[in-house]
């Protein structure tokens, strides 16, 4: 097991591990305990009662988190014409067609988020194999295929993010930053936690949020309990 360190330690005392927390209570302890000397991610694991081997158990889409996740993400836009100059005007970073798909070949891929119009799907298409294993190629259903450019890359930019359960049945997602005020990290929390609910798959029996815990990035997690978890 690696050695921790002295701060993580006392962070890690000041935490119940066998205690269940109330959301509020436990994201006020993520952030007093962030043992970090930079502004650390808080992060939301969740395992879920799924078996994503199975197509009718994933569980996976998008939200825009109503205070955003504290961090200004890189959007390339493949798109031509007007869908570009809108691209651009909406705030993407990268903006273009066939030359992009050939530097992303070349091996470049200093970007975040990818978004394409549906025309431009025959170049991306091609892109796959570089795309995909990195969770970077454009999706329909995570709205990164759209002909509504704008809307797509402003919501990005205002804290949009995807969540996918991973093949353990867990769901890993950025809700803030420990610099947040508590209350806007609740409603981050609160905002994510809903649509995860709301997203159980039919097929699913018994528990559905087997546990749920936050923690920030280099610190200690912090369990709140799954059959009361918007408190």
């Amino acid at each position: 097991m690696a050695k921790r360190g002295k701060k993580y330690t006392a962070a890690l005392e000041k935490i119940d591990r066998h205690h269940f927390y109330e959301p509020e209570e436990a994201l006020a302890l993520v952030k007093e305990n962030a043992p970090a000397k930079f502004d650390e991610t808080v992060e939301l694991s969740v395992r879920l009662g799924v078996d994503p081997r199975h197509a009718d158990q994933q569980v996976r889409g998008t939200v825009v988190l109503p205070h955003g996740t504290g961090k200004s993400r890189t959007v390339l836009v493949f798109a031509k014409g007007e869908k570009a100059q809108e691209a651009t005007d909406a705030g993407a970073d990268y903006v273009g067609a066939e030359e992009l798909a050939k530097k992303i070949q070349e091996g470049w891929l200093d970007f975040e988020v990818a978004v394409a119009t549906p025309d431009m799907m025959s170049v991306v298409g091609r892109l796959g194999k570089i795309l995909g294993p990195r969770g970077l190629m454009p999706n329909p259903k995570t709205g990164t295929v759209t002909f509504d450019i704008e809307k797509a890359v402003k919501e990005i930019k205002a804290g949009k993010i995807e969540y996918r359960v991973d093949k353990t049945g867990i769901i890993h997602a950025p809700i803030g930053k420990v610099s947040f005020p508590l209350e806007n990290l609740k409603e981050n929390y609160a905002t994510l936690m809903d649509i995860l609910i709301k997203a159980r798959p039919g097929a699913v029996k018994g528990q559905y949020l087997k546990s749920i815990v936050v923690s920030s990035s280099m610190g200690p997690g912090v369990k709140i309990t799954p059959l009361n978890p918007l408190g």
